[in-house]
């Protein structure tokens, strides 16, 4: 660069555009004409690695950095331009602030909420900046330098993890609310205190292993046949076939664990009286879906084949209740049970409204 830009020398990008800037057609004239003060920090600017912005004189003449251009976004080129024009959305929030550099006092802000518009729609972010004063050799005050950094992410970061402890608290709740429930339920209806003890230890580890599949998806949803293979792995030693198919759906947190404690209680009962407590017996497990957030029908089908002849059980259990009315009531739909002579038939059926997790 030749004598008259020489402050420019090293500064990148930028400093290339300002010097082939038509700044005669600004209110700050040739670069030749510029005073020293506002050389010498243009100079300090363009040869940092920090987003920094000059604001110059009372028509605030915007000059900036390489390093400020994230933070434009795809705003219209700011060079020359008013910094009341770039910023214009937020103005009412940041004009005192330069009011107040330009009065002599600079101003640090960390972690500052605006809704700027850098990309043809509203944005929340975060910056932590400084406006600080610039002064002539006699200490006027002509113009400010931002020093800026943006903070979004971090302060998305901390809310997200907020959000999520306030989520993790109220699925503890839920989750021992669950427990107590299961242990009370399974003590009332064992007809002694060993079997209890073994129940409520399956149900526990049923509920267990669905809480680790959640958690895999950050408690969003679970994968149907993650479910169903996680509430099965403990009875697939045992002998006869288990059979599952059907088509990738993902399961709310709710129905996730209530369909594996319906499938481990189905299980059980098919390894005690049913089609898993011969070589020859068979469970199928299938399911069907329609179109995500429709009115299309979920379907769920446990069908059991080639065990001894089965009968409806003399008393209802808290495994009956579930399977029944809890399925029914956190799918909103109709269970079908069929105690057939050949093998149990048990069917869910519900929309897809009702089982597709909403965004």
């Amino acid at each position: 660069m030749n004598g008259e830009t020489a402050f420019l020398d090293g500064g990148g990008e930028m400093a290339a555009a300002i010097q082939v800037h038509d700044w005669s057609s600004t209110p700050l004239g040739p670069i030749a004409r510029w005073p020293a003060a506002l050389k010498i920090a243009v100079g300090m600017m363009v040869n940092s690695r920090f987003p920094k912005c000059i604001v110059w004189g009372a028509d605030l003449i915007t000059i900036h950095n390489d390093a400020f251009l994230p933070i434009l976004g795809d705003k219209p080129c700011a060079l020359g331009r008013s910094f009341r024009d770039i910023w214009l959305e937020v103005w009412d929030e940041i004009g005192p602030l330069v009011d107040k550099a330009f009065a002599g006092e600079a101003t640090f802000i960390e972690d500052f909420p605006l809704t700027i518009d850098r990309y043809g729609h509203a944005e929340e972010v975060w910056f932590t900046f400084c406006y600080s004063p610039i002064r002539d050799e006699t200490g006027r005050v002509l113009g400010i330098i931002d020093t800026v950094m943006e903070t979004t992410g971090k302060m998305e970061a901390e809310r997200n993890g907020r959000l999520l402890n306030a989520e993790l608290a109220h699925r503890m709740k839920n989750t021992l609310a669950m427990i107590a429930a299961i242990a009370s339920q399974t003590f009332r209806s064992a007809e002694t205190l060993e079997e209890a003890q073994s129940i409520l230890s399956d149900r526990i580890a049923t509920l267990g292993e669905a809480h680790s599949i959640l958690t895999r998806s950050s408690w969003s949803s679970a994968p149907i046949r993650a479910v169903i293979d996680g509430a099965l792995a403990p009875h697939r030693s045992d002998i006869g076939t288990i059979r599952v198919e059907g088509p990738p759906l993902q399961l709310t947190a709710d129905q996730a664990m209530t369909l594996a404690l319906a499938a481990n209680e189905l299980a059980t009962n098919a390894v005690k009286y049913g089609a898993l407590s011969v070589e020859t017996g068979e469970v199928s497990v299938r399911w069907s879906v329609g179109r995500p957030q429709t009115e299309d029908a979920f379907r769920f089908e446990w069908i059991e084949r080639g065990g001894p002849p089965v009968a409806k059980p003399r008393r209802q259990g808290f495994g009956s209740r579930l399977v029944e009315r809890v399925m029914a009531q956190k799918f909103q739909g109709e269970v079908e049970l069929d105690y057939r002579p050949e093998g149990l038939r048990y069917v869910l059926t519900t929309t897809m409204a009702n089982i597709a997790p909403r965004e």
